[in-house]
C-alpha cells in the first residue's frame, strides 16, 4: 500500500478496523485494498493473489495497456495448485505477469528445504516456457535491475517473468508465536542472526552512506520524518471511529 503511494493513516486505520479505513474496517491487514492506485488487494488464502494478478494481467493486454501486473507470494504458496495453474496461463497468453516469491526459507514453521525438492524455485519457470531469475532478496538494488528487466520484458510483448528473492525470515511467523508452540523452537540462533545481519534497509543505508548518495544528515531526517508520519497515522487510526454497527449489511455486493 505505502509503495503504490497510499495514505498512510487510511491504511493504519484499516488496520486497525476503523471505519475510516481503506475499506471501511472491514478488510484489516489481509484484505486490504484501494484499486484507484492499482493495489487490488492483500489475500488471506496463501497464493489466492496469483490468479487475480493474471486476470490484471489479461486486463491490461485486452485494453491494449502499459500496465504491468505484479503480485508476492512465498515460498510455501510456491507449492499450490494456484500457482501452477497461473503461471500456465501467463505463459499460454503471454501476458504481462511479473510472479515474485519472496522465499524467506520457512512456509510458517515449516523449512522450504522439508516442503520441496529443489533448491530453487526459480527453475519451475521452464516448465512453462518463461525466465526465472534467481535474485538476492536481501539487495534493494538488485532486486531493482532484476525487476526492472522484467518490466521491460512484460512491456514489450514477452510475457511473465518468475522472480525468487532469496532472503530469511527475520520475526516470527506470528505474533506470541512462542506462546502457542509452548517453548518449542524450529530455528537455531545462528541462523536467526545470520537473518538478522543482512537486514536490507540496512544494507541499503549503508550502501547510500558508502557511496556518498545522500549525506548521513539527510537519512537522518528522512528516518525521523518517516517515524512522525506512521506516529501521527497511529494516533490518527487508534482516535478513528468504530464502524456503524448497520454498515455490516452494506458493501456487500458490487
Amino acid at each position: 500500500m505505502i509503495a503504490k503511494g497510499g495514505d498512510i493513516k487510511r491504511m493504519m486505520a484499516e488496520l486497525f478496523g476503523k471505519a475510516t479505513g481503506y475499506c471501511k474496517g472491514k478488510g484489516g491487514s489481509m484484505h486490504i485494498a484501494d484499486f484507484e492506485i492499482g493495489m487490488l488487494g492483500a489475500i488471506g488464502i496463501v497464493g489466492g493473489g496469483m490468479p487475480i494478478a493474471v486476470g490484471a494481467g489479461l486486463s491490461a493486454w485486452y485494453t491494449d495497456s502499459d500496465r504491468v501486473s505484479v503480485c508476492f507470494f512465498g515460498d510455501g504458496a510456491a507449492n499450490e495448485g494456484s500457482f501452477h495453474e497461473s503461471l500456465n496461463l501467463a505463459s499460454t497468453l503471454a501476458l504481462p505477469v511479473i510472479f515474485v516469491c519472496e522465499n524467506n526459507q520457512y512456509g510458517e514453521f515449516t523449512p522450504a528445504a522439508n516442503a520441496m525438492n529443489i533448491n530453487d524455485i526459480a527453475d519451475r519457470a521452464a516448465g512453462y516456457g518463461i525466465p526465472g531469475q534467481v535474485a538476492d532478496g536481501t539487495d534493494a538494488l538488485k532486486m531493482y535491475r532484476v525487476t526492472r528487466a522484467a518490466v521491460k520484458r512484460a512491456r514489450g510483448g514477452g510475457g511473465p517473468t518468475l522472480i525468487e528473492a532469496k532472503t530469511h525470515r527475520r520475526g516470527s511467523h506470528a505474533e506470541g508465536e512462542e506462546a502457542f508452540l509452548g517453548g518449542q523452537t524450529y530455528r537455531d540462533e545462528a541462523e536467526t542472526a545470520a537473518a538478522q545481519a543482512k537486514d536490507p534497509l540496512h544494507l541499503l543505508h549503508t550502501y547510500v552512506s558508502e557511496n556518498d548518495i545522500l549525506p548521513a544528515e539527510r537519512l537522518e531526517t528522512l528516518d525521523s520524518e518517516i517515524t512522525r508520519l506512521v506516529a501521527e497515522a497511529v494516533e490518527a487510526a487508534r482516535s478513528s471511529p468504530e464502524p456503524e454497527i448497520e454498515s455490516l449489511y452494506e458493501d456487500l455486493w458490487v
